[in-house]
């Protein structure tokens, strides 16, 4: 009886330990099934990440291809849930959340059809050139590669056409004032000899190490696939886009006007703020911002001593010569000299900084006009490549100076590209999680990090500092627009009046913004909101620490899990409190 009993003892003591170790490997089988499926599907994202495996080839997006991801991500899901959440360690089990929410938002997102929207007046298959900045170039068979990929463009350009025809019949249209920008794009690649192409620009400088006969080979190939293949495509797509595409394209710009398109943007809404924040709270929150920052400027506007009304002071930087340079070079140089400044001083908020570098580029001149004043590009994962701040230099008339210290901020140190290398080089975390992110952690971080600039000596003239607030007045701006144009019917210049009316952006970055709002609805939501949830986590650590609170401690553990749901990222934090008590 005895040994019946400890027998039965012992295998009660087994199976929870059986069963933990079962849950844990199916899981983590399905993490490194899905991170490869990922990969293989989405081959420029595996070259952005350094992994040459599918460096000759791109995403395939006909019906077919389309259709099995889904039914692949759905099987994804299925899987997920049958695995007992409670039998996954801690670690495991915020794995386990994340990924089940990723999950269900591809599989969610699916009914929508964004796929059948390919064009971005930001670039797309119309500059597929641009890929060559975040590819491996460093073998001669990273060069094949691209050669391979070049000689596949009609294909991505009839598969685009494919899904732009199959939108335009179903009433899946952008907007026509979108669809304007992209014309004069496509006709930088309508070249009657090859080395006149953009994208003959990645064979110019090939490596010293290449032998003369490699090189002069690549060359020649070049050249043949972009005359026989590349242009051809490009022809082929000028002359739809032009004649059947653009004509057809919709008057409206909210995305309300478009079929389910009211869900559709409740649906972003939730997912780009990780909140169950509506469309009007958010809008409501927005016009709240605004009223409380406009206060913060009046205070600026009266230290300067500046006569005349709010109005008056805006228009004073948007045309003061004072506050811009007046050739490209200029700009270029105090953006090195600003992120050159910050970088010395980011040991006074952080303990623990990434090792991978940061460059600073100017903006490819082909997209410049159309798209935003900076923007940021992770490092390659395999070290290849560093992050990458880019900044615009098109017509620098329009980019005032009082914005540099704040942009460089956000977009570099300690903003994206602090948080995102730190992320890369986190130790115990799935790629999902290393390579990914959420916007309202992401640019809810980027938006903390511009209040950081006063405690890295910068904002230390009173225009700078209007510079700061002209920023996240920018962002709550943001929240009014954004909600006015995809859900209650605003129109464009709705939009421009009220950006116009409350923020010293100039009038070429206005319309750009708006643009992009109206390109891409809900992300601009997720700034403002992350950075508000941030900084009341960070309220609420310094009043339950009091004296004991440390500043380099509070970030490091933020940052520490990488980038979380706002409502994960509190749980975490409140856990770091309590811990520090």
């Amino acid at each position: 009886m005895r040994r019946i009993r400890s027998i039965t003892l012992f295998v009660a003591l087994l199976l929870p330990t059986a069963a933990l170790a079962d849950a844990t490997s199916d899981f983590r089988t399905l993490l490194d099934e899905a991170w490869e499926a990922r990969l293989a599907d989405f081959p420029t994202f595996a070259s952005y990440l350094g992994d040459r495996r599918y460096n000759d080839r791109w995403t395939d997006r006909s019906d077919e291809a389309i259709e099995a991801r889904h039914v692949r991500a759905q099987e994804f899901l299925r899987r997920v849930y049958a695995i007992d959440r409670d039998q996954l360690s801690e670690t495991d089990q915020l794995n386990y959340e994340l990924f089940r929410r990723d999950l269900q938002d591809d599989v969610d997102v699916h009914r929508f059809r964004r796929f059948l929207l390919p064009f971005s007046h930001r670039g797309g298959v119309q500059t597929l050139n641009e890929d060559t900045r975040t590819i491996p170039q460093s073998t001669v068979e990273d060069y094949d590669d691209w050669l391979a990929r070049m000689a596949q463009i009609d294909t991505v350009i009839e598969q685009t056409i494919d899904l732009a025809e199959r939108g335009r019949r179903e009433g899946i249209m952008p907007p026509a004032v979108l669809m304007e920008r992209i014309p004069h794009q496509i006709a930088t690649q309508l070249v009657e000899i090859g080395t006149e192409s953009p994208f003959y620009d990645f064979f110019e400088d090939l490596p010293d190490n290449f032998s003369e006969a490699d090189q002069a080979r690549l060359r020649e190939a070049a050249i043949t696939t972009i005359e026989d293949t590349v242009v051809p495509a490009y022809r082929r797509l000028d002359r739809y886009f032009n004649d059947t595409y653009l004509p057809a394209s919709r008057e409206s710009i909210g995305l309300s006007e478009l079929p389910n398109g009211e869900d559709w943007y409740e649906y972003l809404a939730r997912t780009f703020t990780t909140t169950r924040m509506t469309p009007d709270e958010i809008h409501r929150l927005g016009l709240e911002e605004v009223r409380r920052i406009r206060d913060e400027m009046q205070l600026i506007i009266d230290e300067v001593g500046f006569e005349g009304d709010f109005q008056d002071f805006l228009h004073f930087l948007r045309t003061d010569p004072q506050f811009y340079y007046d050739n490209p070079d200029d700009l270029y140089e105090a953006y090195l000299a600003t992120s050159k400044r910050i970088d010395p001083e980011l040991v006074r908020l952080f303990g623990t900084l990434p090792r991978m570098p940061y460059g600073v580029l100017p903006i490819p001149a082909a997209t410049a006009p159309d798209t935003t004043t900076a923007y940021y590009t992770p490092p390659a994962a395999d070290g290849s490549r560093a992050g990458i701040y880019w900044v615009n230099l098109y017509m620098p008339e329009v980019r005032p100076k009082y914005e540099i210290e704040v942009l460089s901020v956000h977009e570099a140190m300690p903003g994206h590209h602090l948080q995102i290398a730190l992320q890369q080089e986190l130790g115990d975390i799935p790629n999902f999680r290393r390579f990914s992110g959420f916007t309202a952690f992401v640019e809810g971080w980027g938006l903390y990090s511009e209040s950081l600039g006063y405690d890295l000596g910068l904002y230390e003239d009173p225009y700078s500092r209007f510079g700061a607030l002209t920023y996240e007045m920018w962002r709550a701006v943001r929240l009014v627009v954004d909600t006015g144009i995809h859900y209650k019917g605003w129109t464009r210049q709705q939009a421009i009046d009220f950006f116009t009316d409350n923020a010293a952006k100039t009038e070429h970055d206005i319309v750009n913004e708006i643009d992009r709002y109206i390109g891409n609805p809900g992300q601009a939501l997720a700034y403002k909101i992350g950075q508000l949830r941030i900084l009341a986590i960070r309220r609420n650590a310094e009043a339950a620490l009091g004296e004991d609170f440390d500043i380099r401690a509070f970030h490091d553990e933020l940052l520490g899990g990488g980038a979380l749901p706002l409502d994960l990222l509190e749980q975490r934090m409140d856990a770091w409190v309590a811990a520090q008590l």
